[in-house]
């Protein structure tokens, strides 16, 4: 009986078709499968990488099992975990988040304000990002206008809303200049008639 070898388990895993020792061995959630951790790994990965955030088990036919990211962290790289558990979180807060308008921040944050018509507070506007420390209105999603309400804003084209535009349209409107309804130049009005004839 003493000379009798010890018998190590084995794992055949189903995705490598790899027969490998039983340390290899990662059970999964909720059912009876297992597969090796190497498998799971990259299977945790691709579906990371896809946006697919539900981690059910990897067997096609199986419904019941589920990878739980606590569960996974062990064979898992640092940055997918932390990838993952920041996707997690995305999905979670849905129409609450946005990101911040610097695209040299892009920082993610979440939408709190309650806004009009949802408690009678008044609607925040002038905001500052807590990673970069810029101001941009959170209900425009841009970089603050200020000088402009964001009605004002919203009923400008795109290619007025820089922050030189808005300068100028401070200026025009402290020297009331007119805009020509054609060609949306700035005209001043020195004498003469009080139509406007674009040339």
């Amino acid at each position: 009986m003493r000379n009798q070898p010890i018998r190590v388990s084995t794992l055949d895993c189903t995705i490598c078709m790899e027969t490998l020792p039983g340390v290899e061995r990662f059970p999964v959630a909720g059912c009876a499968h297992a597969f090796c951790a190497g498998c799971v790994r990259q299977y945790i990965a691709a579906r990371v990488e896809d946006n697919l955030l539900s981690m059910g088990c990897p067997d096609p036919g199986c419904k019941d099992g589920v990878l739980h990211p606590e569960e996974c962290r062990d064979i898992v790289p640092p940055q997918l975990f932390q990838r993952w558990g920041a996707a997690l979180c995305e999905l979670a807060l849905g129409d609450h988040k946005f990101y911040c308008p610097f695209k040299d921040c892009s920082a993610l944050l979440i939408d709190d304000d309650p806004g009009p018509g949802d408690g009678g507070a008044a609607a925040l506007t002038n905001v500052e990002c807590p990673h970069c420390n810029r101001m941009f209105c959170v209900q425009c999603k841009v970089p603050w206008h200020e000088g402009v309400d964001c009605a004002e804003f919203q009923r400008l084209g795109k290619d007025e809303r820089g922050r030189e535009d808005l300068l100028l349209r401070k200026v025009a409107q402290k020297r009331k200049w007119q805009r020509c309804p054609r060609c949306k130049m700035y005209v001043e009005r020195v004498a003469g008639y009080q139509h406007m004839r674009c040339r």
